[in-house]
């Protein structure tokens, strides 16, 4: 389903751990999602301290695809040393690469996070960058071997949706051969649809269902959302036009005139 070939059997929803009232209602979250990969912060849920063992318990019952992630990490050495400890811990060669620049928006660091994914993939790492929507850096990203680019929608936890649909679809179209996932920034089941209209591989989500009032039913949401999303973008959504046009068609419809009074 992605354009990685070992991905394309997953989920087109992956959803983040964080943030959640309790790990039941993380657990049950997930499962009503459908997403089929979960990232996991190192920093915050490291499996081997004594106060990650029950969070590490509930990730390992759902039998997810794990999805290691740098959050906090500032630095590029800083996000290279994590990735490789993450490496060890969780037994996989993916890493969601976060190398933030600014502490007010999390935006990204775009100098360091190309330096870093440099240096991770010629450890044989499978970086997943987390970027903001610039084509440039993107391209350099894709360029540098990433298989998987994960341009934001908006701020990270911001909830305020896709604010660059523009810069996204550019995105998309320049860079076809690649899996995007949008991360960071959806607030809502809509956002998701949009996405994959444009012809998305998946969205991340984690803020949106973990804040939400009921996170199950806005975990289930989600899940409809990304199926509606991608049929819409196979089926292929009409052109938009500037002037009306009749559904109903004038040609061969019967007119009564009546008699003039």
């Amino acid at each position: 389903m992605w354009h990685l070939p070992e991905c394309r059997d997953l989920s087109r929803l992956l959803i983040g751990t964080a943030l959640y009232p309790s790990p039941e209602i993380m657990r049950r979250s997930i499962e009503a999602s459908g997403a089929d990969v979960v990232t996991v912060s190192l920093r915050r849920q490291n499996p081997t301290d004594g106060g990650g063992e029950q969070f590490w318990d509930y990730i390992k019952d759902l039998g997810k695809r794990i999805l290691p992630n740098t959050a906090g990490c500032r630095s590029v050495k800083e996000a290279i040393t994590v990735a490789q400890m993450a490496r060890e811990v969780f037994g996989t060669p993916w890493i969601k690469l976060e190398v933030i620049g600014d502490d007010y928006n999390l935006q990204p660091d775009p100098v360091g996070l190309l330096e870093a994914t440099e240096e991770l993939i010629k450890q044989g790492f499978e970086v997943f960058p987390y970027t903001t929507d610039d084509l440039v850096l993107c391209t350099r990203l894709a360029e540098a071997g990433c298989k998987t680019v994960m341009p934001w929608a908006s701020p990270i936890g911001s909830g305020q949706g896709l604010l660059n649909p523009f810069n996204l679809e550019m995105i998309r179209k320049r860079l076809p051969h690649i899996s995007l996932i949008v991360d960071a920034g959806i607030g809502k089941p809509s956002d998701a649809v949009r996405a994959l209209e444009m012809g998305y591989d998946g969205v991340l989500i984690n803020s949106a269902v973990a804040l939400a009032q009921d996170p199950v039913a806005m975990a289930t949401a989600f899940g409809g959302a990304v199926a509606a999303g991608r049929l819409a973008y196979e089926a292929g959504v009409m052109p938009k036009r500037n002037f009306a046009s009749p559904s109903t068609p004038t040609v061969g419809t019967p007119f009564w005139h009546g008699e003039p009074s």
